[in-house]
């Protein structure tokens, strides 16, 4: 069973930083794209940034300041979030497309969500 786990969330003042993070466990025979999605209090879910290995995609309100990256090795998936605002306050969901083995279909996973605060 797969399973993904943020963690790095927390308060963090206008202009700050923040670096989350996914830690994916359980076997996984392919993974079709990976990412960051957020939700703000009576919004919809939305992406953040996402990367298929060969390109990827940013809300266009984060391009610039927020980064992605994934270490294979460790299996974990990393956002870097610079000059944060207010407007990026949101509940922030770690996010993997992929196939559990070989002979299943693509499914999406999620992890449970960790609160980033940008306030003063």
């Amino acid at each position: 069973q797969v399973q993904l786990v943020e963690s790095g969330g927390g308060l963090v003042q206008p202009g700050g930083s923040l670096r989350l993070s996914c830690a994916r466990s359980g076997s996984i025979f392919s993974i079709n794209v990976m990412g960051w999605y957020r939700q703000a209090p009576g919004q919809q879910r939305e992406l953040v940034a996402v990367s298929n290995g060969g390109n990827t995609d940013f809300a266009d309100s984060v391009k610039g300041r927020f980064f992605i990256s994934s270490d294979n090795a460790k299996n974990t998936v990393s956002l870097q979030m610079n000059n944060l605002k207010p407007g990026d306050t949101a509940v922030y969901y770690c996010y993997v497309r992929g196939k559990a083995t070989k002979w299943r279909s693509a499914r999406d996973y999620w992890g449970q969500g960790t609160q980033v605060t940008v306030s003063s």
